[in-house]
């Protein structure tokens, strides 16, 4: 089985951490996001990853010369120019010759989806594509997804106005699609996955969707950012993860609470860091408070300096001895 990993956005919600960055080569505690998302997928019989690229791409081609992450063999496919959802798919597909059955995943989402069972469930249904969906409390940032008795869709509904979900069921950004989905996306141009291709499947009666009682996460803001992180060091999807690199340095006399700090970080003398992520080779100086906050890659933190209320400090960004930010981006 090969997969279709879409990793071309601009990560325009995780500015400015993702000004010089893909986002899924940000860290998710000690490894790239990515390698947290191929891994799964190799965990469910996944052996190559098609890699559907178009801002920086050079950046995954740099982390993986070798082209092989998390065990799956890598293909490149970098969009001429921003084709959304079905139009990157398509472009992604017929790039590396994909001609039979295949998965499509986002790739700033992170999930324990069980991808066996959607596969068969697919198979069981002969469907020609199948959503895996996921439940919400608020379903109106989202493409909300009714279903039959069987699984078969009745509707494609993209971001519908508050109050107004048919269900709390969202597509939850992987699918399995046969070839012949391919037929119907347009060559050469925009075309959205949710709002063109799924609601023609819809009127042949073969899109199904199948629910799972999953975690499932979109990393793609600040807050779910940290949270995704936050979660495997608390245990939530299974065994602790390490919160604090061995390659860091905290100093006796600081403070870190709850939060992740990555390699080749400092976190001076009487500095504390609360709910928060220092990322790679951050510094936060002495006397500084960080605290439900992001700083990112590189960036100092000044002593005595206080970076609250979900601030994110782009990769070396500074903040002056003594000044506060909260709620800023920097």
């Amino acid at each position: 089985m090969r997969a279709v990993v879409l990793v071309g956005g601009f990560g325009t919600r995780l500015r400015p951490l993702t000004s010089a960055i893909p986002k899924q080569m940000l860290p998710i505690v000690d490894r790239p996001m990515i390698e947290h998302v191929l891994a799964h997928l190799g965990r469910h019989g996944v052996t190559e990853a098609v890699l559907s690229l178009g801002f920086l791409p050079d950046a995954f081609a740099s982390a993986y010369p070798d082209g092989v992450c998390a065990g799956l063999a890598l293909h490149y496919a970098v969009e001429p120019e921003p084709l959304d959802t079905a139009g990157a798919v398509r472009f992604a597909a017929h790039d590396a010759g994909i001609d039979e059955r295949f998965l499509v995943v986002n790739g700033d989402v992170l999930t324990d989806l069980d991808v066996t069972q959607l596969i068969e469930f697919h198979a069981a249904h002969d469907a020609e594509a199948t959503i895996a969906l996921h439940r919400v409390d608020d379903p109106s940032a989202y493409g909300v997804v009714p279903t039959d008795e069987e699984g078969r869709v009745q509707a494609f509904v993209e971001k519908p106005a508050p109050g107004t979900a048919p269900t709390d069921l969202i597509n939850a950004g992987t699918y399995v699609l046969e070839p012949s989905v391919l037929e119907r996306i347009p060559a050469g141009r925009k075309v959205s996955i949710e709002r063109e291709t799924f609601p023609a499947i819809v009127g042949d009666g073969r899109l199904f969707a199948r629910a799972g009682d999953t975690y499932w996460i979109d990393t793609g803001t600040p807050e779910s950012y940290l949270r995704a992180q936050l979660d495997l060091v608390d245990g939530v999807r299974g065994a602790r993860w390490r919160a604090v690199s061995v390659d860091a340095t905290v100093d006796g006399a600081a403070l870190v609470e709850h939060s992740i700090v990555g390699a080749g970080a400092s976190i001076a003398k009487g500095a504390e860091v609360r709910d928060s992520a220092v990322l790679p080779g951050a510094v936060v100086g002495q006397g500084a408070l960080v605290e439900g906050s992001i700083v990112g890659p590189r960036a100092t933190v000044g002593p005595e300096a206080r970076v609250i209320g979900l601030s994110v400090l782009g990769a070396c960004a500074e903040v002056a001895p003594g000044e506060a930010l909260d709620g800023e981006r920097r």
